[in-house]
């Protein structure tokens, strides 16, 4: 059996060209069990957002692909969606695309105490997130990032 996370790297190289062929971006490919079955999910985003219809056109040719390259010896469901409004931050070009938004970022470890940080993200410096809690310009480091994602502005 393949480990699940050489399979999940080898999904998105399969979703990869897929998707740049729509101009579609993989924001990010989960595989876990799922009860009995396996849960295939990929979140797929572009400018603007992506419709039903690209979710479904993926699905569609990555389903396919997956049937050729007989990648998972187990059942599995396959999902395709937008990341919706509260999308995941992971790549460092995710932050620069983000900047201006609030965001929440928990870290791996405590910088000045704290491993939990929540505003806007005011830019990226080498590899580090500014963010702007309360007036206070935070500086958090990319290797120490073990979650983040956009926030809901009311």
């Amino acid at each position: 059996m393949i480990p699940q996370q050489e399979i999940a790297d080898r999904i998105v190289q399969i979703v990869q060209p897929i998707a740049r062929e729509s101009s579609l971006e993989i924001v990010d490919v989960e595989f876990r069990p799922s009860g009995k079955r396996w849960l295939l999910r990929v979140y797929i985003d572009r400018e603007g957002g992506v419709t039903i219809g690209d979710c479904e056109q993926v699905s569609r040719e990555l389903g396919r692909a997956l049937d050729v390259e007989d990648l998972i010896d187990h059942p599995y469901s396959l999902e395709v969606s937008s990341p919706g409004l509260t999308r995941p931050l992971k790549k460092k070009a995710d932050f620069e695309r983000s900047k201006g938004k609030l965001a929440r970022i928990a870290t791996s470890a405590a910088i000045g105490g704290r491993t939990d940080f929540r505003g806007k993200i005011t830019g990226l410096e080498g590899d580090e997130v500014e963010i702007m809690e309360k007036g206070d310009t935070c500086r958090v480091p990319l290797i120490m990032i073990k979650k983040a994602s956009l926030e809901l502005e009311l």
